[in-house]
């Protein structure tokens, strides 16, 4: 269920991305490290979009679980994805987004620059 939920929420978040003009390079990356939810483009800058989703609010708000050790392995991730595809002077961010699902419908959080490199 759990597994499930984070799943329905990344494609919910990668058309909310859609919508908001992003253009998606990958979700679901990848890596010997780790997995990167999204990375899109907005404009010209690259951006790495860690979702988290919650049916509950019991535990607080979906955003607060990119805890200082998740940004940081965001962050190895982030630099593997940009070095493998030859991007290492590009301008990227880290936005998050946090969905709550709320009477069947997703109340979105989404931080834009949510935390600095």
């Amino acid at each position: 269920m759990k597994n499930q939920t984070g799943k329905e929420g990344e494609a919910f978040a990668v058309k909310y991305l859609r919508k908001k003009g992003y253009r998606i390079m990958a979700s679901n990356y990848q890596t010997p490290i780790g997995e990167i939810d999204i990375v899109a483009r907005d404009g010209d800058t690259i951006v790495f979009v860690e979702v988290k989703t919650r049916q509950s609010l019991l535990y607080g708000y979906p955003s607060e679980a990119v805890t200082w050790r998740k940004r940081e392995r965001l962050k190895r991730l982030a630099l593997y994805y940009l070095k493998v595809h030859r991007m290492l002077g590009a301008s990227g961010r880290f936005d998050v987004i946090g969905l709550y699902l709320k009477d069947g419908t997703y109340q979105v959080q989404h931080i834009v620059d949510a935390f600095e490199v």
